[in-house]
């Protein structure tokens, strides 16, 4: 996983669970062959996409209520 992506994701989503939770399962859904909602010129792990995807704004998340 890019530290680089990861600070950048954290700017976005602030809450290290969150974010946790989020790019988890969006690598769930990557690795069971759902396509990148961005491109890339260079070999991305799952992980890095799912960042990427993140830092984009390509991915929202919504919290329930307790």
């Amino acid at each position: 996983m890019r530290d680089d992506y990861l600070q950048a994701a954290y700017l976005v989503i602030p809450d290290a669970n969150v974010l946790i939770n989020v790019v988890s399962r969006r690598v769930k859904q990557l690795r069971r062959g759902a396509r990148p909602l961005v491109e890339s010129l260079e070999k991305l792990l799952p992980e890095d996409v799912a960042l990427r995807e993140v830092i984009e704004g390509k991915i929202s998340y919504a919290l329930g209520a307790d």
